[in-house]
């Protein structure tokens, strides 16, 4: 124990018992504060913060230069019948809040060891760098995992952070069928863990000016549903204000991913997986209010070979309450009644591998029956049609072949585009035809023989959200010296789009000059084995898929108030 305080208690003694713990409390506080001024044998590597619930103390990271404060509360999920509702006030406290990492997520299938599974399971992590400056530029990262699962700090941003240049938010929000049931009833109105997510964002407005951040300058970043949430959140008229730029990465808003086509019909058909068939959609609510969380996530995803999901974000039914999204994501970027921000968007070269552990059966599956792999957001008047339109893509992909081991590359190819890769290039389309002229493309394909090996071809690709995990922690022993340097480049990027709204600002010394993308996706800029500045990128798959999209797209709806 510091020796000043044992001194102080020695002199209090003579207070009464009540006078001497509130003296007590208020030393410790201030020791709290002094502790980064403290020689070093007597620092207590932490530090205390007041936020608007009371004070919070942080940690000292073991291996960077950086403060962590874990498992903050930043909001309050409902309760009984309104667990589906938007989330309530975070709790207050006059004592010290030790933010340590309690190992608090959300509900899910498949619970990491070391981790606990609640339902009220919204908290945060702050990483702040061990520097003297404020006003900071801030990054908000929201975790993947197709909204059913992850958690805040699934990765971690401590080597990030340890530039001195920023300070990183990570959170969790609820998920799966806690987060995204979407009924368009009073207490199911849907979108609970976008609202969430919202919640989050207004926490940081009024908080991180207490941690050393600038709260006008926040940048939201997102890879695969994180990808697809930052989308989501820039088009929201729920999030005005809350933040300035948008890194969105392996996802985009437009995507057969990234939003329930039918919320209503699907709910039903989970309810039926449940051993459940509601006569109505009150029977169905009903169901759902009264079901154990343990049920709620007792049945895994299925990875439908149209590519949805199933619960995700859903347009909302206007029923009298705060609404997360009016209208079809589509329908908002062709309309431009949305606030323009800078957007860093890429996707990785074979992001479609995200479907290769599917790829021995699938093959089959193709060669039988193509049109059951065509995106679930096309819809086909005709079967005649539907037939012909699979037949045209397969022909495209595969030519007159097989498929089969040969041509898994093609496979890969296939679902890059269909999930990934297209949703982000129309998503791009859409915005500069709307006015937005600071969008910034690229695509990752840098690869080094720790990179996934694709079956049967003998070749490394860069993986789903390969771009992400380059920004974030890991072990540096053993890591190459290319991708050490990839890693160095990617946080280049991020942190100078954080600060000034530019990926690559003048006077950059690891980047070509990086126009902003036109209407027709150009440039690009890819990060391979080097760096250079492209005219386009996959021209021939965007424009196969922008004749298909624009003859047999098909909007998602709100949810219905009947069957």
């Amino acid at each position: 124990m510091n020796t000043a305080y044992i001194k102080f208690h020695t002199h209090i003694s003579q207070y009464s018992t009540v006078q001497a713990l509130r003296l007590s409390k208020m030393l410790a506080i201030v020791l709290l504060c002094a502790s980064t001024l403290l020689p070093a044998s007597e620092a207590q590597e932490s530090k205390l913060v007041q936020i608007n619930q009371g004070p919070v103390i942080g940690h000292k990271a073991q291996d960077e230069n950086v403060f962590v404060f874990n498992s903050i509360p930043y909001a309050t999920v409902p309760t009984g019948a309104q667990r589906f509702k938007a989330p309530l006030a975070p709790p207050t406290w006059v004592e010290p809040f030790d933010a340590i990492d309690k190992g608090i997520i959300c509900p899910q299938f498949s619970v990491p060891a070391g981790k606990t599974a609640q339902e009220d399971c919204l908290v945060a992590s702050v990483y702040v760098p061990n520097t003297n400056k404020t006003n900071l530029p801030v990054m908000i990262i929201i975790h993947g995992g197709q909204f059913l699962v992850g958690y805040g700090d699934v990765t971690t941003p401590r080597q990030l952070v340890n530039s001195q240049k920023v300070i990183v938010v990570t959170f969790n929000y609820r998920l799966g069928i806690h987060g995204f049931l979407c009924l368009g009833t009073k207490d199911v109105p849907g979108n609970a863990g976008m609202k969430d997510q919202v919640a989050l964002l207004r926490w940081v407005k009024q908080n991180i000016a207490s941690f050393g951040g600038n709260p006008d300058e926040v940048t939201i970043v997102g890879c695969s549903a994180g990808g697809s949430s930052v989308d989501l959140l820039m088009i929201s008229k729920l999030t005005k204000g809350l933040f300035k730029r948008v890194i969105g990465m392996s996802s985009a808003n437009v995507g057969v991913t990234s939003v329930q086509l039918d919320p209503v019909e699907y709910a039903r058909t989970q309810a039926r997986r449940f051993n459940y068939d509601a006569a109505n959609l009150h029977d169905l609510e009903q169901f759902y209010k009264n079901a154990s969380s343990a049920l709620l996530i007792s049945d895994p995803p299925i990875f439908n070979k149209n590519s949805s999901v199933g619960f995700t974000p859903c347009v909302e039914r206007d029923i009298g309450q705060e609404m997360f999204l009016e209208d079809s994501p589509f329908n908002i970027l062709k309309s431009g009644d949305y606030v323009k921000y800078p957007v860093l968007y890429g996707f990785t070269e074979r992001d479609g591998l995200f479907r290769i552990d599917y790829f021995d059966t699938w093959k089959n599956d193709m060669n039988k029956n193509f049109s059951e792999f065509l995106p679930a957001d096309l819809t086909f008047k005709d079967p005649i049609i539907k037939e012909l339109v699979a037949e045209t893509v397969k022909k495209f992909y595969f030519g007159k072949q097989v498929i089969g081991n040969n041509n898994v590359l093609q496979y890969v190819d296939y679902f890059t585009d269909v999930i990934f890769a297209y949703p982000m290039l129309r998503s791009l389309n859409l915005q500069v035809n709307a006015g937005n002229h600071k969008m910034y493309l690229h695509e990752y394909s840098f690869v080094d023989n720790d990179s996934a090996l694709i079956p049967y071809a003998n070749i490394r690709g860069a993986a789903h959200c390969a771009q992400g995990f380059a920004a974030v922690d890991q072990n540096y022993s053993n890591l190459s010296d290319q991708y050490k340097n990839m890693k160095s480049i990617i946080r280049e990027v991020w942190i100078n789009f954080a600060t000034t709204g530019n990926p690559a600002p003048e006077g950059s010394t690891a980047l070509p000059r990086w126009p902003p993308a036109n209407a027709n996706r150009s440039p690009c800029m890819e990060f391979g084995q080097t760096v250079e500045l492209k005219p386009t990128v996959i021209p021939l798959r965007a424009t196969l898929w922008d004749l298909i999209y624009a003859l047999f797209y098909r909007n998602p709806i709100p949810p219905t108030p009947g069957f």
